[in-house]
């Protein structure tokens, strides 16, 4: 039992991880700063920039909401893509 809950612990962790650096690559490469990407998503920007730093659980809500402010499908941020 402990080893599943280790494996689900690291991909959970995996994923935010990965959600955050697509995060930060799509919002820099539009030339947005966290404060502008958060006010398109109609967020905050002090959680934006806990998102990119891995420090928040994001919900499903919230990373649509991010997603279509960056006029991407929500895969594209759950996409492992090189830096």
């Amino acid at each position: 039992m402990m080893e599943i809950m280790s494996i689900t612990k690291s991909v959970s962790s995996d994923a935010r991880k990965v959600f955050a650096k697509r995060l930060r690559q799509l919002r820099q490469v539009r030339g947005l700063s966290q404060e502008a990407l958060a006010d398109l998503a109609d967020l905050h920007r002090t959680y934006v920039g806990s998102i990119e730093r891995c420090e928040r659980n994001v919900s499903i809500d919230n990373m649509e909401r991010l997603a279509r402010a960056l006029g991407v499908d929500i895969v594209e941020l759950l996409r492992d893509e090189p830096e």
